[in-house]
């Protein structure tokens, strides 16, 4: 599929799917049509990589990290011990999150209570937002 494709079938604009094959995460084929810029051809095995790079940008992971960890298992260097161990670090990283993440819904809904009790009493503040 051409790039247009590629990207509707991804939710990518064509921008990122560019600078996905400038960065070596995505490896589309290409042909001898199109002259000094060779039409880019992307298989379905690129579609499933785009929704790898999007799990992994999710899970907190840069780019750089992603392209690593990529090259790494292409290469038979990510064994499955680590892989598993990667993972357990990664839902340590979101369990953190999520616990700051309960922290400032607390305080966000502290602050409404106080603004909608006409910002009566001291005003909320994160450090005591439990």
């Amino acid at each position: 599929m051409l790039i247009s494709e590629f990207a509707l079938k991804t939710g990518l604009s064509r921008e990122t799917v560019r600078f996905y094959v400038r960065l070596g995460l995505l490896h589309p084929q290409t042909t001898l049509k199109g002259g000094r810029n060779p039409y880019q051809l992307f298989r379905p095995e690129d579609v499933a990589t785009a929704e790898l790079i999007r799990i992994g940008q999710a899970l907190g992971l840069s780019l750089k990290e992603i392209a690593a960890l990529m090259e790494k298992r292409r290469k038979g260097k990510l064994p499955l011990k680590g892989r598993i161990e990667m993972m357990r670090a990664q839902l340590a990283r979101l369990n953190r999150k999520a616990v700051e993440l309960d922290r400032l819904r607390a305080y966000v809904r502290a602050k409404i209570e106080w603004q909608e009790d006409g910002e009566k009493g001291p005003e909320p503040t994160l450090e005591l937002a439990t």
